[in-house]
Parts: C-alpha cells; sequence; structure tokens
C-alpha cells in the first residue's frame, strides 16, 4: 500500500514539496557560490527561493532576467506592479514552514552543509557528491536554472542590500 495515491495529490503538492524546495535551494546554493566570491549562503537568503519561485510572476520575472543583469534589474520589473514584489514578504512567510523542511530534506540528503555557529549554507556541487545530475520533470526544468540565477544575484549583495531591493525585512 502506498501512501498517497496519484489521484489523491494536486498540481499544488506537486510543486510546494520539500524534495522540489531542497533541489532548489541546492540549485541556489550552488548560484552563491559559483565564482568563488562566497564559499556560503546566509542561512536566512534560503527562506527567499521558494517564494521567489513558486511564484508565477516572479518565476517569469526571474527566468526572463538575464543571470549577468543583477537582482537590481530584476526587482525594477516590478515598478509598475509593486505588490508583486512587496507581497514577497508576505509569501516568505506563508512558505517558511515549506522552506525549512526543504532545508531540512537537502542537509540530510548531503546536497548543503548547514554551518549552525555562522547560520550559512555551503552546497555540494555533483562532483564532490558523486552522483549523476539527478532527472528532473519537463515542466520543471526552468526552476533549476531560476534558482541558480538567485544564488548568483545574491551572492554580489550584502543583506541590507538584497533586503532594500526586495523591499523585505529580516
Amino acid at each position: 500500500m502506498t501512501a498517497f495515491a496519484s489521484t489523491d495529490l494536486t498540481e499544488l503538492d506537486l510543486v510546494q514539496n520539500p524534495a522540489i524546495g531542497a533541489y532548489l535551494i541546492w540549485n541556489f546554493t550552488l548560484g552563491y557560490q559559483e565564482d568563488g566570491a562566497a564559499e556560503s549562503a546566509p542561512f536566512l537568503l534560503a527562506f527567499l527561493v521558494l517564494p521567489m519561485l513558486l511564484h508565477r510572476q516572479t518565476f517569469d520575472a526571474v527566468a526572463s532576467t538575464r543571470k549577468a543583469s543583477g537582482l537590481t534589474l530584476f526587482a525594477a520589473k516590478f515598478d509598475r506592479e509593486r505588490e508583486a514584489l512587496v507581497e514577497l514578504h508576505s509569501r516568505a512567510r506563508l512558505l517558511r514552514p515549506l522552506s525549512l523542511q526543504s532545508i531540512g530534506v537537502a542537509s540530510t540528503s548531503r546536497l548543503i552543509r548547514i554551518d549552525h555557529e555562522s547560520a550559512l549554507l555551503h552546497g555540494y556541487p555533483l562532483d564532490l557528491l558523486d552522483v549523476k545530475k539527478p532527472s528532473i520533470p519537463e515542466r520543471l526544468k526552468g526552476f533549476s536554472s531560476a534558482a541558480d540565477k538567485i544564488g548568483y544575484w545574491f551572492s554580489k549583495l550584502g543583506l541590507p542590500q538584497i533586503a532594500s531591493t526586495l523591499r523585505i525585512d529580516f
């Protein structure tokens, strides 16, 4: 007997689950560490990944913004529709349990390491994990590159700049 029959799962259940969240947070940490400027991502920033990616309007803006353009140009896309960006803070609060579960899954799966003393997350690249890249459903392919992009953008700014740009409070 299985825990869930496939017909019992809604689209929301399929997307908002800790395993997918763990995969996205892992990609976020790899993006944060990409150019070697930062070794680990601040723990707090992981709580912004899912609210940015699991919301259609912000996901589309992340996906359509070039990596080299940065967080500021991403945020500028919301000049006319500020509510979508302003609501990021409340979405982060609502998705906090899912984000925390996702961080836990990523940690127990050894995709990331949590440094409890410094409150940092370190992602392990595939070559260190000695595993092949996981295959993900086609409909989720853009999410991993978007998470990587967010990590890269965040690595270029300090926490106060990120909070100011995204109009959030830590």
